[in-house]
């Protein structure tokens, strides 16, 4: 008969977010974890700034379990508050620092967050909201004298302040569990209101251990982080998984091209994330080919689906570069698939093989039953790095999990080997005359114009087609065609079906923070 574990043994033996960046720390304390801006932290600095920001959390009377929300842009101060949250037992709220009013106060209120923390440059949105949010701790991210530091946080707490001071940089002693919702990450909300997918600590532990497995990431890399923080891909699948195995870490506060390759060159980066449309902006820069990025070695995409022109252009301009494929969502903590550097030479549209730790089948989203080789269906998910539930919504979690299994929404199909192909969002596939077509495959055709820098293929309402296929693209600069040429190109490669009904001009495409593309703004301008 089992005995249950002594105190002793469970803190001995426990593996929540902050045991595993301890033991991270021990291993090289001298060593930079993270750079930002004229700030360096070695890993003992940074582990020391983490306990004083949890220590004060606790000392500020904040009590496990309570929610605490982080509005702000990338800063070592945005990562300090997530790491003290998880040793305090704090859930840590994301919050897309884009969002104002309706939208904030609605994740303020559905997750009930107790405290708040926010850049100085977005204080007057937080105290825009004063009367209809429960929050009643505010505090500064990150002080800005010039804006006025006791404005926006009258209790006196600000994060990177607390992370320079000379306080108490114990750990906490907290009791904490493996089991313990850590995070509520925030879906985008593109057809309702966001709902928000809680992790534990067991879920992203689990997951970053497929990161470093799957994904190469090593001590000895030099990483640079653009993407925002709030968004799962950046903190879970790079950041986190690189200070746990010891990588030196580069953040910025936004991927400007011209700032990023100059910083690829000038720090000898060898690991960077960005979604198609930041490397398309990258390619199509016109300095790309001036700048020496022969350290850059790992290529990683995802977020969205990277149309297969690009990938061969990557392939091409960057020949040093192993390209690795990231597919997921923020239910699954993100990554759920990848598609290596040699696995991209076989099959380079592919989004690769399930992880070591999810479970994944395509289906029949009614049926639930195995789709064939070849057959389209939806993607379902098994693993421990699945949320556990969205927060405060029981039917929503329940539809999530229909039949055992987590729905993606997503269509895809497998081919014989087991390799995993993305046809596109379920809900933009466009049904054009009673048959469904793939966005994808249209805006694959029109990437192999070379006239057109992006392009997203989007259904508008049409009386005869029931959604008339309708292309939204940007050309090169000091490029031109029109929409004859295009749609005579897209004959050329298109079933007849397939061929965009109209084709639309923009100066760029819509895209929110973490550079993923905004199809549903474009439904509504141009619907």
């Amino acid at each position: 008969m089992s005995q249950p574990l002594t105190a002793e043994i469970q803190l001995a033996t426990r593996n929540c977010i902050g045991d595993a960046l301890a033991r991270s720390v021990m291993r090289q304390p001298n060593k930079t974890a993270l750079v930002f801006g004229d700030r360096r932290w070695s890993y003992q600095q940074l582990d020391d700034a983490v306990n004083r920001v949890a220590n004060q959390l606790i000392d500020a009377g904040l009590q496990p379990g309570e929610r605490v929300a982080a509005y702000g842009k990338n800063s070592d101060a945005y990562l300090f508050l997530w790491l003290a949250c998880t040793r305090t037992g704090l859930i840590h709220v994301p919050v897309n620092f884009a969002l104002v009013e309706d939208e904030l106060s609605y994740i303020f209120n559905q997750s009930g967050a107790r405290a708040i923390f926010c850049d100085d440059s977005l204080a007057a949105n937080v105290e825009g909201l004063n009367g209809k949010i429960p929050a009643e701790i505010i505090g500064s991210l990150r002080s800005e004298p010039s804006l006025g530091n006791q404005q926006t946080a009258p209790q006196g707490l600000d994060i990177l302040a607390i992370a320079q001071s000379d306080g108490p940089a114990s750990v906490p002693t907290v009791e904490l569990n493996e089991s313990d919702v850590v995070q509520i990450l925030y879906t985008s909300g593109t057809t309702s209101d966001p709902k928000g997918a809680m992790h534990t600590h067991r879920s992203l532990v689990s997951e970053y251990s497929s990161c470093l497995l799957h994904l190469d990431i090593r001590e000895e890399d030099r990483q640079l982080a653009g993407l925002p923080l709030y968004h799962s891909a950046q903190m879970h699948v790079f950041v986190m998984p690189g200070l746990l195995v010891g990588s030196h870490i580069h953040l910025i506060e936004t991927p400007l091209a011209e700032q990023v390759l100059a910083l690829l060159e000038a720090e000898k980066i060898s690991s960077f994330f960005a979604p198609p449309t930041v490397w398309i902006g990258l390619l199509r820069h016109p300095n790309f080919d001036q700048h020496d990025l022969r350290d850059l070695k790992n290529l990683y995409y995802g977020a969205s689906i990277m149309p297969e022109p690009i990938v061969a252009e990557l392939a091409e301009r960057l020949p040093g570069g192993g390209l690795f494929n990231c597919y997921g969502q923020s239910e699954i903590a993100p990554l759920a698939t990848v598609l290596d550097p040699k696995q991209h030479q076989r099959y380079p549209a592919s989004a690769g093989m399930p992880v070591s730790s999810v479970q994944t089948r395509i289906v029949d989203p009614l049926s639930m039953k195995t789709c064939a080789p070849g057959e389209q269906g939806e993607i379902v998910h098994r693993s421990p790095q699945l949320m556990v539930g969205y927060w405060n919504k029981p039917k929503e979690t329940e539809e999530a999990f229909s039949g055992g299994w987590f729905h993606s929404g997503d269509l895809a199909y497998q081919n014989e080997e087991g390799y995993i192909f993305i046809v596109d969002r379920i809900k933009d596939v466009v049904n054009t005359g009673g048959v469904l077509v793939a966005s994808r495959d249209v805006e694959e055709a029109l990437y192999t114009h070379p006239a057109v820098a992006e392009v997203a293929v989007i259904g508008l309402p049409h009386e005869k087609w029931i959604e008339a296929i309708t292309a939204v693209v940007v050309l090169k600069q000091d490029c031109e065609t029109d929409e004859a040429e295009l749609i005579q190109h897209a004959q050329q490669h298109l079933a007849a079906f397939k061929v965009p009904k109209a084709i639309r001009f923009v100066d760029s495409l819509p895209k929110n923070t973490a550079g993923k593309l905004l199809k549903r703004a474009l439904r509504t301008a141009f619907g």
